[in-house]
């Protein structure tokens, strides 16, 4: 009698196992089968794959290269929306941000605190601390401590001790509050890796071109491998549609114009060095239309962001100077020091999927999400915002198991840890040891505990085995070589802009956008991935013409414009070498 074969896990999610999930894909009918690989998709990927669920997820670019990677890169309950009376949805983010904190993501998601400066007295702290209280109160309902202190008043002499660059006329006192950060790609890239640890067949740059239907029925899809140009079907009993500001075009190829609309908003972003003013704190500012964050970010702040209305290309949304003059005009109406563009390190923009309402104003519309069985075999999940996307992914996948036979069982998400989170404190209290052992700083050891949690030892192995792999990038000292060739093996990078743009922030956070770095990054990937002299080139190429394009784009004075220079740098997908 032959023993039964053993199934073995495996933490990785490179090129055989992307291979592996094609084939699975190819050859087998899924219980669900989700399209779009963003937060919203890979949360669904994992929360499908968890109740027992036979499941596969596709993104027609990588992970997060959408919305999902140009956030604010907050994980916050959304302090505007008390103002809206939108109570539920600001409970509900709360409660998910101290889920994430202690719970699903301790290595990826940190707390961070913000000044709300007042500049009138009595009233208005009455008022925004009357805001904050409840905000804290709500933290407190999920059943666990919120993993955040509570707000405090401050003077304006405490005011000042913590933002010292702030101008004297901005403020007459303040108030603080926590909420918390996350790197939105690095975060979704470790779900669609955790969903796939769990059995998930994922697999990114494969592209829905179509949907296969039995009568009125769908049940899978036309999907294109844009890294081999293979083209296949896959069957699945249910599909979920995950695609964020697409959601509307991913409808048309059914055929159905759907029950709602997602309208896409434009936010940007600037990326400014942290030595431009000095400050202990996030800072939350109200502009005419909503808010502004400056937020902390390593050594850099992140500061945005605008929304405004945007109807052109979806993959690629262009910053213009206006967008940049917007920003920088209201931040520093309460800095002493002015900033100007030459502090601007780096730039990005990303679309918010809003569901239309009757407002003309996008910052009107509703981050609430829905879900929709639009035709059968298909359900839609849209809207929402990123720190709820647990909650989104489960109301998705709960749609399409009411259409299955018999019983699945309810949702687990919400005490699944991500790889790399399980033991992350006890590895963050050896950091010092891991130091010494190596002959590092502890900085370097930190850097990378805070970016893979436990999975360290991964990268540190590969160190042991390649000492130069510990070497800084060129003009980005804050990553090593030992990141770019784990991205390959591990995370799923295929092409040199998904390792600096998004398993790493390298295009944002240094002064020449990466420029330096891509070189020597793609000579890593290309030994790693057994690309020849051809591939190298075109890799370095398009990164470089990328960088330069949205450079030339932010000097632009409004979208059409800003959008037509940046689409000239070609796309990703004609990279392939097919």
């Amino acid at each position: 009698m032959t023993e039964p074969k053993t199934v073995t896990r495996s933490s990785k999610l490179g090129p055989e196992e992307r291979v592996a999930a094609i084939t699975a894909l190819r050859e087998r009918e899924l219980d669900i089968l989700v399209v779009g690989g963003g937060i919203v998709g890979t949360g669904s990927a994992l929360d499908a794959v968890t109740r027992g669920l036979s499941v596969g997820m596709v993104e027609a670019r990588d992970w997060a290269s959408g919305t999902s990677s140009r956030s604010s890169k907050l994980v916050h309950g959304g302090i505007r929306y008390l103002e809206q009376l939108d109570f539920r949805l600001v409970r509900e983010a709360l409660i998910e941000r101290g889920l994430l904190l202690q719970r699903i993501a301790p290595h990826l998601v940190k707390p961070v605190r913000f000044l709300y400066p007042l500049t009138k007295p009595l009233v208005e702290r009455a008022y925004i601390g009357a805001g904050m209280a409840l905000y804290d109160l709500f933290s407190y309902t999920g059943g666990r401590p919120p993993g955040v202190p509570h707000h405090r008043h401050l003077t304006r002499r405490q005011v000042l001790r913590a933002v010292p660059s702030l101008a004297s006329d901005a403020f007459v006192g303040g108030l603080t509050y926590y909420d918390a950060q996350v790197d939105d790609a690095r975060y979704v890239a470790s779900v669609a890796r955790t969903a796939s640890f769990y059995g998930a067949h994922v697999a990114s740059r494969v592209r829905v071109e179509g949907f296969l239907k039995v009568g009125e029925r769908v049940v899978g899809v036309k999907a294109h491998d844009l890294e081999t140009g293979e083209r296949f079907d896959i069957h699945a009993r249910q599909v979920v549609n995950a695609t964020g500001v697409w959601t509307d075009d991913t409808q048309a190829m059914v055929g159905e114009r759907g029950q709602f609309k997602v309208r896409a908003s434009k936010g940007v972003h600037l990326v400014v060095p942290r030595d431009r003013f000095q400050s202990k704190l996030g800072l939350l500012l109200r502009t005419e239309k909503s808010v502004l964050f400056v937020i902390p970010w390593g050594r850099h702040w992140l500061i945005g962001t605008t929304d405004t209305d945007w109807n052109l290309d979806k993959a690629h949304p262009a910053a213009t100077a206006a967008d940049i003059d917007y920003i920088l005009e209201h931040v520093n109406s309460v800095l002493a020091v002015k900033l100007t563009r030459d502090d601007v390190e780096g730039v990005y923009a990303g679309l918010r999927p809003l569901l239309a309402g009757e407002s003309d104003e996008t910052s009107k519309l509703s981050r609430e999400h829905i879900v929709a069985h639009t035709v059968p075999g298909l359900v839609v999940v849209a809207g929402g915002k990123w720190t709820t996307y647990r909650i989104m992914a489960r109301d998705a996948i709960n749609a399409a198991v009411d259409a299955l036979d018999g019983k699945v069982p309810a949702s687990i998400t919400h005490d699944i840890a991500l790889l790399g989170a399980e033991g992350y404190a006890a590895a963050w209290n050896r950091r010092g040891k891991i130091a010494r052992a190596f002959g590092v700083h502890k900085v370097r050891i930190e850097h990378l505990l805070n970016r893979y949690g436990v999975m360290t030892d991964e990268l540190l192995d590969l160190i042991r085995l390649r000492p130069e792999l510990l070497e800084p990038l060129p003009g980005a000292d804050d990553y090593i070589g030992a990141e770019v060739v784990y991205a390959a093996t591990h995370e799923s990078a295929l092409h040199l802009e998904d390792v600096l743009a998004r398993r790493t922030r390298i295009s944002i956070e240094t002064w020449d956008r990466g420029v330096s770095a891509a070189p020597v990054a793609a000579q890593l990937m290309g030994e790693t991935l057994g690309w020849n002299q051809e591939r190298f080139d075109a890799e370095t190429a398009n990164y470089l013409s990328r960088v330069a394009a949205e450079r030339a784009s932010q000097e632009e004075p409004d979208d059409a414009s800003a959008e037509r220079i940046r689409l000239e740098a070609p796309d990703i997908i004609s990279l392939s070498g097919r």
